[in-house]
């Protein structure tokens, strides 16, 4: 019986290169990470601080930084692809700690306006936690059912947990992106062979998560799983666009 996500596939190759390839969706999402960086740098600049007697540059971060949460399911989207095709988890996982951690001053100067703040994590570290999260999953496949469900549940609540302490991607109040992310991450892994009830849930969780994030579902729905870039350099410029987009902002606001 052929399932959701193989009746996908074929519809795919049927469409050949319509879609978005991942070269596509990583630039939308840079796009929309461009946004969150510059709501807390640029947009002050720009319109003045966003004070409640300043309700127009208020009102125009708040929206930049929403907007930006539409990146959260792409991103959650490439990470569980790429976890999915690796060769090795560790090295996945040791580039995205290094991106993580390069992420981090430069994080906390366009977000703070520092060089070290714990207030908040760049996302990045999201994505870390949510890899180690899913390799510990796969890694507990072949466990006793009673077994594996106990410990899942357990690695799941100590990941969010972990972005909950550290506070990932919590530059404001309203939502942790670590968290939503993990969420996301867990919803593919566990549905990607069911495509509809795997794009659903998505964006219901999206939809729960201030609405935006259920926005980005909706760019996956028309991917087409293909590269989309010749070149292998090319997924370490996606790599080195981030911390630079956040030292260009941070560097607004440092003084």
């Amino acid at each position: 019986m052929v399932d959701e996500y193989t009746r996908y596939l074929d519809e795919k190759k049927q469409r050949k290169h319509r879609g978005l390839s991942r070269f596509k969706l990583k630039v939308i999402g840079d796009v929309l990470l461009f946004l969150s960086a510059a709501s807390v740098t640029l947009m002050p600049m720009l319109l003045g601080a966003p004070t409640a007697d300043n309700m127009a540059s208020l009102t125009v971060s708040v929206l930049c930084e929403a907007v930006s949460w539409v990146a959260i399911p792409i991103y959650a989207w490439l990470l569980y692809t790429g976890f999915d095709h690796t060769r090795s988890w560790l090295r996945y996982g040791v580039q995205l700690l290094v991106l993580a951690l390069v992420s981090e001053v430069p994080y906390d100067m366009a977000t703070f306006g520092s060089f070290f703040d714990l207030r908040s994590q760049n996302p990045v570290f999201g994505l870390v936690i949510a890899l180690i999260v899913l390799v510990l999953l796969e890694m507990m496949e072949d466990y006793g059912k009673g077994l594996r469900i106990t410990l899942s549940v357990l690695v799941i609540l100590v990941g969010l947990l972990w972005d909950w302490l550290f506070k990932i991607g919590q530059s404001q109040a309203m939502l942790n992106i670590g968290m939503v992310t993990l969420g996301m991450a867990l919803i593919f892994y566990y549905l990607h062979a069911r495509e509809n009830t795997m794009m659903f849930t998505a964006a219901l969780l999206g939809a729960v998560c201030f609405i935006t994030p259920g926005i980005g579902v909706a760019f996956l729905h028309y991917r087409n799983d293909e590269i989309g870039y010749r070149h292998t350099w090319t997924k370490w410029v996606f790599y080195a666009i981030y911390p630079l987009m956040l030292l260009v902002c941070g560097l607004v606001v440092v003084r």
